[in-house]
């Protein structure tokens, strides 16, 4: 098991040399965690996660200058700097957008993301959990076709990159994603000027589910800028995937973006009856103990739509209990990892024992439609 310690709340700001590569690095941040054999994790002021081994580290010293995270223009200076040639950046609220597509695309992501922010929050804001506004810019870079995107998000995704249209990466806190209207790539960016013109090619059936998956990633985008969860600690799984899942499918047709949230998820519904017909008896067990079935391709199908309906069920029917959960989750501090007992002991003391919710919730379950 990894020994560390959590960094005290400071106010100094620490500085770090390394050799990473070949190369000395030089980053200033603020520390996280100090582990038993002097490994660090450091978090900068572009909001990148640093994980420093001991035998990296050259020199490592602190003052007492208070952490400030970059503001938007600085970080659009700094981020643009690495991308390819031709990103161009546009803010939001909240946002920042950097992209080599089109400008209405970029707006475009822009106001679907905002709106999904303001339901996010107004969501959990009802519900009685307090969030935090985010301390960095929520930062999504747009390519403007798939081969670039591949290519950039080699290094991180490797060979996964094939079936994934976009992701939000925990250490970077970033969204990369690409143009889903598939416009750009053809040369024909001329032709697309609206965001009304966007819908129109996005709210198609067979591109909804593509749309979905860039709401469910920003989705966890907030949950982990907003405090509902904390960068690289031991959230588990399911309950994380779960409330992405929640949020993910928007209504394009509608202003607001989310006519009713907490409605039902028709293809992660029919996910979750097609694996009750053969559901083992200990699904729950698993499901909650490890996060193992969201890791293995074969069986994370089923896990994220037995993930997204026990979200359901416990929001409808336990809702209190729910977020008084969500508190205890909020607070755990990164690197940390639980053991499943202490997974399993957690939800029993919100909720109760597991046989019992087992039976509520396939019962609730089935009554839904």
């Amino acid at each position: 098991m990894l020994c560390i310690a959590l960094a005290a709340p400071a106010l100094a700001l620490d500085h770090v040399t390394l050799r990473r590569d070949g190369k000395q690095l030089h980053l200033s941040g603020r520390l996280l965690v100090t582990a038993q054999d002097g490994g660090l994790l450091l978090l900068a002021a572009d909001g990148l996660i640093w994980a420093i081994t001991p035998e990296e580290q050259v020199k490592h010293t602190s003052d007492e200058e208070p952490f400030r995270p970059l503001t938007r223009d600085e970080m659009a200076k700094r981020l643009l700097a690495d991308l390819p040639r031709g990103f161009e950046a546009y803010g939001t609220t909240h946002y920042l957008i950097l992209h080599n597509t089109s400008r209405a695309y970029a707006q475009w992501c822009g106001s679907l993301f905002e709106r999904l922010y303001m339901a996010f929050t107004n969501f959990w804001t009802r519900k009685g959990f307090e969030l935090t506004e985010p301390e960095f810019p929520l930062v999504a870079v747009v390519f403007a076709d798939r081969p670039s995107y591949l290519k950039s998000s080699r290094p991180e995704l490797g060979a996964a990159g094939e079936s994934i249209i976009g992701y939000f990466a925990l250490t970077t806190n970033r969204m990369t994603m690409y143009d889903l209207t598939g416009v750009e790539a053809q040369g024909r960016a001329g032709r697309i000027g609206t965001s009304a013109q966007i819908n129109q090619i996005l709210a198609q059936p067979d591109a909804l589910r593509t749309v979905a998956t860039i709401v469910h990633e920003a989705t966890h985008q907030i949950a982990f800028n907003c405090g509902l969860h904390t960068r690289l600690s031991d959230c588990p799984l399911w309950f994380s995937e779960g409330i992405a899942v929640y949020f993910e499918t928007p209504d394009l047709r509608s202003a607001k973006g989310w006519s009713g949230i907490g409605g039902v998820n028709r293809p992660r519904l029919e996910q979750f009856q097609q694996y009750c017909a053969a559901r083992p008896a200990d699904s729950l067990a698993t499901l909650i103990r490890d996060d193992k079935r969201f890791r293995d391709t074969k069986k994370s199908p089923d896990a994220y739509a037995e993930a997204w309906a026990l979200t359901y069920f416990l929001l409808h029917q336990r809702p209190k209990e729910y977020v008084a959960y969500l508190r205890v989750l909020s607070k755990k501090k990164p690197l940390l990892q639980d053991e499943p007992d202490k997974r399993l002991d957690e939800f029993r003391q919100a909720f109760g024992e597991l046989k019992q919710i087992d039976t509520e919730f396939l019962r609730y379950m089935g009554r839904v439609r």
